[in-house]
């Protein structure tokens, strides 16, 4: 028997968030005293009116299977969120599929609009999960570079000058992991008069949606002039709502792509969790309102803590994220060759655990994502021990 892996297995690495938390156990169990700052869970509990009607499920014995596009309460009231909240109409019976998590709802989703040396642009810095799910299904993802110097900002030329024969989407992330920005206006009409004039699927990724600052507004692509009808929306419960373990999402989008983007789900995981289910059903609720509010107010405190004490470092550059809860910041002037070499330091050095830049993508190479899904106390130990790391290094001359 062969025991070579199939090519395309071969040819993805693996994923770079998840092998940063393989290297922080082998620290641990080194004994080496580790702040970990590389990854994004909230470090929230579940709030209770959740977890409540899961355990009421579980008891109950509602642990059985559920129709493949998820349990019709739970899709009438995404249907209801939807409206509401983004000012998407989707039709609860052919429009929305419940996913065991968003990746899960972004795998599916690409399936269901890309096939074998089909492309997908994808504009970065971007999620290190969104090339690997393109290969895996034959495609090819198309790095559109964004530019640091602008705010990594979307141009109608940048996604023009990427589009061949071949391209069939365009995959865009709102609230930005890693940089945290959020479309504005321009962008979204951009992206509409590209893939309109192009005849091209739409993939939004608003995981982050809820999570964000300074009043500023979501916008959902679905939603927007220009692409309606040709947009895929991929969201989930995971981050708002501090249910990273309980591995929940949906895709929502038009009925004539959703009839098979659902056999996709038939075929591989057949449905989510039925007991899961009932708690994201409590999650969607008025009361959940208040706990994320909660949360995204103390983000909001660890945010302008973290950027200010990042800020104060001779060397390190650091924007305000408008949404997620993430900072980039710019080390290019700190003298490293590469923001890998700079983690592979911070490690050794100061026990601090970050995220490469380049994991996103060229034009972050002179980044580094930190989280601030961590509390204060957390966030402030990380940066004492950088900045003394940093005053006590030797530069090469």
């Amino acid at each position: 028997m062969s025991t070579r892996s199939a090519p395309v297995a071969a040819s993805i690495g693996r994923s770079p968030t998840v092998a940063l938390l393989d290297e922080v156990q082998r620290q641990k169990a080194r004994g080496v005293d580790v702040v970990n700052l590389s990854g994004g869970e909230p470090d929230f509990a579940t709030p209770d009116h959740v977890v409540r009607p899961a355990v009421e499920a579980l008891q109950a014995g509602f642990t059985h299977y559920t129709a493949s596009r998820g349990i019709l309460e739970l899709r009438e009231a995404i249907a209801g969120k939807l409206h509401a909240d983004n000012g998407i109409v989707a039709d609860p019976g052919t429009d929305i599929i419940v996913t065991p998590s968003a990746k899960h709802g972004m795998f599916i989703a690409l399936a269901g609009v890309i096939g074998p040396g089909d492309e997908v642009l994808v504009p970065s810095p971007a999620w290190v999960s969104y090339a690997p799910m393109i290969t895996l299904l034959g495609g090819r993802a198309v790095d559109v570079p964004l530019d640091p110097r602008d705010g990594f900002t979307i141009t109608a030329e940048q996604l023009s000058a990427a589009v061949t024969p071949r391209t069939r989407a365009i995959l865009v992330n709102t609230p930005n992991n890693p940089t945290g920005r959020m479309l504005t206006a321009a962008e979204a009409d951009a992206i509409a008069e590209v893939a309109g004039r192009h005849d091209l699927a739409v993939l939004a990724d608003e995981i982050y949606e809820y999570i964000r600052y300074d009043g500023r507004p979501h916008r959902s692509l679905a939603a927007w002039p220009g692409c309606e009808g040709r947009t895929l929306t991929i969201n989930g419960f995971s981050k708002s709502y501090a249910m990273t373990g309980w591995r929940l999402g949906y895709v929502a989008g038009p009925a004539a792509v959703m009839r098979d983007v659902v056999k996709v789900q038939e075929h591989t995981v057949g449905c989510a969790a039925s007991f899961v289910q009932r708690g994201a059903l409590a999650a969607l609720s008025g009361e959940s309102r208040v706990a994320v509010d909660e949360m995204v107010a103390s983000y909001d405190a660890r945010r302008r803590l973290l950027v200010g004490a990042l800020n104060k470092i001779p060397g390190i550059s650091c924007a305000d994220p408008e949404g997620a809860f993430y900072v980039l910041p710019d080390i290019s002037r700190l003298g490293f060759g590469s923001a890998q070499e700079f983690s592979a330091w911070l490690i050794e050095r100061a026990g601090v655990v970050v995220t490469p830049g380049s994991a996103f993508g060229p034009t972050a190479e002179q980044h580094v994502r930190l989280s601030f899904a961590a509390s204060s106390d957390t966030l402030t130990a990380a940066v004492d021990r950088l900045a003394a790391a940093l005053e006590t290094r030797e530069v090469p001359q």
